[in-house]
């Protein structure tokens, strides 16, 4: 655990990316494999689910503090973060060492915790509190809560493996996709030069696009680049191999029971098939929103009047396996020549497609066509360059993603919450409002989109013009306007303001506004796109579609 620590606090300590690596790479080198697995697997993001209550944790860190709950409570507020605020009002005992692995403390002591009772919760954070230095409790506390966020990716942890290992970085990445658990013997197969049998239900790591924001007359001649539509859906793999199917989502998450209507389709795939591609609600020949499939996603049972009401597809626009064999390393024209076999002759009611190619002459017809984006549901374009390989992870150069302008519109803050991480005493996730009315109502939050500088500014004001407080949520005075970018919306019985936004982020601050100039919710509804145009197999012409 000690060691653990040291490199949680390394990692946090540089923006460095060499220093990160090597600090990942000192860490593999030297660790028990037992410690090495549960290292890999909180690294790479994946977290044990939330196993204490947070009501709970408030008032036994209180509690071993001695501390009366208003005043632990403004530690709170002032810390903004309940991990950070237990481990810095606990004594610190500096003459008892911090004892155990990180295989002791995970197995043995956090992941039991679940199952537990409230007493013996108590009885078994205070005893660990009081083991423990003030910065082994906030990364205990962090483990338990689930919100341990380290500035690095899952490809800086499987670079760092690599490069200690000297295994093939795609090798590695491969071998932590999907379900496993973090054991010696899980570690020490991840790291062997010998790959060994592999799960059948085992996806590949996805393969990701750059946005793309330049003249697209620099990429060169428009026939290099195989275009189609850029789905607003779930990315997933859909997987046919031995007598199962196995459809992951690009987050790592089994959908089989979610999306049982697969069934049929997938089972007539010969085995030894891998298809990369996107989940969308589909209805009369258009996808539906994409609100429509989060009914499915929401849902842990799903019954007979969701699969009428939210009819779904899988859109297809890649194929990594075929006939059993990895064909990542193909170019894509000969990936997309196999795709077009394997998927021909569907009929309308298939619940498997293919994303369908979009023709153009130059790349002037192509903006063209991308303009239609909205009225298609659609978000814009994925150009992808006919001899590019399969890659793992985000790839600049070959994958662009060429999306529409977002829409945006000029909103109030009216509520401010501390943020998370190196944030966590500053206020940086926000709730916006527009007016109906005299009335201000709230319709967004965003997180993200501002400069430090400009998040050191609001968060000045939030503390000099704070109204009322709840919890960690403060009401401010409804003064400071900006600008939100957004790519969808969408009616939603679900929010006070009838509707909701997609992926909501600051675009700019506007200090030239008075909040009486924001604009009204009458004027957000109005962006609704009144009618959808079918998406039909036949890209649509650059004058327009039928």
């Amino acid at each position: 655990m000690k060691r653990f620590c040291e490199l949680f606090r390394e990692l946090d300590g540089t923006t460095k990316t060499s220093r990160r690596h090597s600090a990942l790479q000192d860490y593999f080198r030297e660790a028990p494999a037992n410690d090495a697995a549960w290292a890999t697997y909180i690294l790479s993001g994946r977290r044990l689910k939330r196993l204490v209550k947070h009501g709970d944790l408030r008032a036994w860190g209180a509690e071993l503090a001695e501390l009366p709950d208003w005043l632990f409570e403004e530690c709170y507020h002032m810390a903004g973060d309940l991990a950070e605020t237990i481990a810095l009002v606990i004594h610190e005992d500096r003459s008892r060492p911090v004892e155990g692995s990180l295989t002791h403390w995970m197995e043995e002591v956090v992941a039991p915790l679940g199952e537990k009772s409230p007493e013996e919760q108590r009885t078994t954070l205070q005893h660990s509190w009081s083991q423990l230095d003030a910065w082994s409790r906030f990364v205990f506390n962090k483990l338990i809560t689930g919100g341990l966020r380290i500035g690095v990716s899952q490809r800086s942890v499987v670079k760092a493996l690599a490069a200690t290992f000297e295994i093939e970085p795609n090798v590695i990445a491969h071998r932590l996709m999907g379900p496993w658990e973090p054991t010696a013997e899980f570690f020490e197969q991840l790291v062997s030069e010998d790959a060994g049998e592999a799960d059948l239900s085992q996806p590949y790591p996805f393969c990701l696009a750059h946005p793309f924001d330049a003249d697209p007359e620099s990429l060169g001649a428009v026939e290099d680049w195989l275009a189609d539509w850029k789905w607003d859906g779930i990315r997933a793999q859909a997987i046919r191999r031995g007598q199962a199917w196995f459809l992951w989502s690009r987050g790592e998450e089994l959908l089989n029971e979610r999306f049982p209507d697969f069934d049929d389709d997938l089972r007539s795939l010969p085995p030894g098939t891998v298809l990369d591609g996107e989940l969308v609600g589909w209805k009369d020949g258009q996808v539906l929103p994409f609100g429509e499939l989060q009914k499915r996603i929401a849902r842990k049972r799903i019954g007979p009047k969701i699969l009428r009401d939210v009819p779904v597809k899988f859109i297809a626009f890649d194929v990594l396996e075929h006939q059993g064999q990895d064909i990542r390393d193909t170019p894509m024209r000969q990936r997309r020549d196999t795709l077009e076999r394997l998927l021909v002759n569907r009929d309308e009611d298939s619940r498997l497609m293919i994303s369908p190619a979009i023709e153009a002459a130059n790349w002037e017809e192509m903006a063209s066509l991308r303009e239609q984006s909205r009225e298609l549901g659609v978000e814009g374009i994925m150009l992808k360059h006919t001899e590019s390989a399969y890659q793992t992870g985000r790839v600049s150069g070959s994958w662009w993603k060429w999306k529409i302008a977002p829409y945006t519109i000029d909103a109030v803050l009216i509520y401010a919450q501390a943020g998370h991480g190196r944030r966590a005493s500053l206020y940086t996730d926000y709730t916006f409002a527009l007016w109906d009315g005299d009335t201000l109502v709230p319709f967004a939050k965003a997180y993200s989109g501002l400069t430090d500088a400009e998040i050191r500014q609001v968060d000045k004001f939030i503390r000099s013009n704070t109204q009322e407080r709840f919890g960690p949520v403060r009401s401010v005075k409804a003064e400071l306007v900006f600008e939100l970018a957004f790519e969808n919306i969408q009616e939603s019985t679900r929010h006070k303001s009838g509707v909701a936004v997609r992926f909501p982020r600051i675009h700019r601050w506007r200090q030239d506004k008075p909040p009486e100039q924001a604009n009204t919710l009458q004027e957000l509804k109005a962006m609704m796109p009144v009618q959808r145009l079918p998406l039909l197999e036949e890209t649509p012409s650059a004058g327009g579609s039928e």
